[in-house]
């Protein structure tokens, strides 16, 4: 008979989960602490959280481990985008040379920045747990169980494994992050009289639109919206003198705009003049 090798724990990693909830932080909570772990992603904004006596800034991207007893709160900073916050919760946990139901990671951090690769893939199962949450499927609890030992597994293994030499692997992520940018840039040039928005592309090509902002900028040197905009600006310039029989309002819809006074804002601020005195300049 085949015996079943644990490599992390000492029987089937098999967690309860508690709960998960996705929420914005409108105002600060109390102080408080739990008897169970639990796991604090901050998806969206910034703000603030108090851990047993030390206070850090949190912003997108960040996640904190709670374990049972800590004390802690989340703050909403005046000023800032109010923080997205994901938590998921769950007790009953024993991993090798851990304490029973603790979860301590090297150095004894609870505050993590996981790359953006894994914290892709911990976005995509937050919603997918929020999605599960919301629905009246049979065996609900089962799948949250499932994409919480997924979320888990990920964390565990980012913060134990070597991390590589950054020499290695990024000429691959390079590469690849000048194909994804050259997609995106050329579904604007094809595309830039409809309705685009920096969620639906990330939705279209799978990666989070935070991610997706971070390497156009780093490719291109600015934000995929403010390069949207600088296209939309120069065809809408090249219409005015094209198609003169057509209004203000016909030239901002054929690049996108209903708004014609939105429309108008952005020209005078791209080309120092309205869209009709610019017309009007040239002709």
């Amino acid at each position: 008979m085949c015996h079943q090798q644990y490599d992390i724990t000492f029987e089937d990693l098999n967690p309860t989960f508690l709960f998960s909830v996705q929420m914005v932080r409108h105002a600060t909570e109390q102080p408080h602490s739990h008897d169970f772990i639990e796991i604090a992603m901050i998806l969206d904004g910034e703000g603030e959280f108090f851990v047993e006596g030390e206070v850090f800034p949190v912003r997108k991207g960040d996640l904190v481990l709670l374990n049972p007893g800590m004390t802690h709160q989340s703050r909403r900073v005046d000023g800032k985008e109010p923080a997205t916050e994901f938590y998921a919760a769950f007790t009953n946990i024993h991993f090798r040379n851990m304490e029973y139901n603790q979860i301590r990671f090297p150095k004894g951090t609870f505050r993590l920045h996981p790359r953006e690769k894994t914290f892709l893939h911990l976005t995509r199962l937050a919603e997918s747990m929020v999605m599960e949450s919301c629905s009246a499927q049979p065996g609900r609890y089962f799948m949250l169980k499932a994409y919480l030992t997924q979320m888990i597994l990920l964390l565990y293994r980012e913060q134990t494994e070597e991390r590589k030499p950054k020499a290695q692997g990024y000429i691959f992520e390079s590469a690849n992050k000048k194909y994804v940018v050259e997609q995106i840039v050329d579904y604007m040039d094809h595309h830039y009289s409809e309705k685009i928005s920096l969620d639906q592309i990330a939705q279209n090509m799978y990666l989070s639109p935070f991610y997706i902002s971070r390497i156009f900028k780093n490719e291109v040197g600015d934000t995929p919206i403010n390069y949207l905009i600088s296209l939309r600006m120069e065809k809408a310039r090249d219409l005015l003198l094209e198609k003169k029989d057509c209004s203000i309002q016909e030239i901002a819809q054929c690049v996108g705009y209903d708004d014609a006074y939105h429309f108008s804002k952005l020209f005078k601020k791209h080309y120092g003049n309205s869209p009709s005195k610019y017309r009007a300049k040239k002709s």
